[in-house]
């Protein structure tokens, strides 16, 4: 395991599939194929009647490697599906299950999960632009002045006593390289424990502290113990990175924006509607009561590796 800084997912819950929804709006994009006038009617199952929209808007939810095949080929397999499909809701129909109690719960519960995508999606889209990423590019990394990065080398083992050990066969003129892929238990150790090009606020901060306290070529005098375990330290190379252009990071930046969007969008929902809040067997809160029980602690958070910004 790398030593890299665990990021805070600051989405709340329940709505992370409206963001996937908005961040690849391509998929939601693409034309529909041609339908003739009057959208002809070209299966019926049990008299009800599967138009050539509904082949079209099938193609539409397939994946965008598949969307692409010619509707000669396509629309007869779709097709197929599509009266599949609906003969089986038919059977459940005459089964009785459209009256089922549970199943009644799971339709509501899909209906509102589809209206909240169909809201949080409109209420988004025509605010995470391409003009405002540019303009969240130029607020917060154009001018961002040059940072400085190490790449850096680590052995990484469970105990210090396993890290003296280590640390005294590269001191006494061992390969660094060698060393890393014969003893050390993280994921780089192939590669030696090269761990590239860093910034401070990449690792967590032990790590980060040795690390940047080093000049190219020199190698940690005690190994340094962080949330992953022992490490030994060798520095490569520093450099300074100036701003990544804005086509490295629009992606992440655009991720930044739907989240925080996301997140006002369902403050001015609940700002909007009328709320009550009852104990949780049903009876009208006292000022003594709570609402709900206190949510359980929360277990310690293991570090993982982030994305790189």
């Amino acid at each position: 395991m790398t030593p890299r800084r665990r990021h805070a997912h600051p989405l709340r819950a329940g709505i992370a599939l409206a963001i996937a929804i908005c961040a690849a709006p391509a998929l939601h994009a693409q034309p529909a194929p041609a339908t003739p006038p009057g959208d002809p009617v070209v299966a019926r199952v049990d008299g009800q009647p599967i138009l050539l929209s509904d082949l079209a808007a099938a193609a539409r939810d397939l994946p965008e490697e598949l969307r692409g095949a010619p509707p000669q080929m396509l629309y007869p397999l779709l097709l197929d599906q599509l009266i599949a499909g609906r003969a089986v809701t038919a059977a459940a129909r005459r089964a009785g299950l459209d009256q089922d109690e549970a199943v009644r719960a799971r339709i509501r519960r899909a209906e509102e999960q589809e209206l909240q995508q169909a809201w949080l999606s409109r209420e988004i889209a025509s605010r995470v632009t391409d003009d405002a990423i540019r303009a969240r590019y130029d607020r917060d990394v154009a001018n961002r002045p040059a940072e400085e990065e190490v790449r850096a080398r680590h052995i990484l083992v469970p105990t210090e006593s396993e890290a003296r050990e280590a640390l005294a066969e590269v001191r006494g003129g061992a390969d660094f390289t060698a060393v890393a892929q014969r003893r050390s238990t993280g994921p780089g150790a192939r590669e030696g424990g090269d761990l590239g090009f860093f910034r401070r606020g990449d690792m967590v901060p032990e790590f980060a502290e040795a690390a940047f306290a080093l000049q190219a070529g020199q190698i940690s005098e005690n190994p340094v113990r962080s949330p992953f375990g022992w490490h030994v330290i060798k520095v490569e190379e520093r450099r300074r990175a100036a701003a990544p252009a804005l086509e490295e990071v629009s992606n992440a930046i655009r991720q930044q924006l739907l989240e925080a969007e996301v997140t006002a969008a369902v403050d001015r929902a609940r700002g909007e509607a009328r709320i009550e809040r009852f104990n949780l067997d049903g009876s009208a809160p006292r000022p003594t009561d709570a609402a709900e029980p206190p949510a359980p602690a929360a277990p310690a958070a293991r570090p993982a590796a982030p994305i790189r910004r």
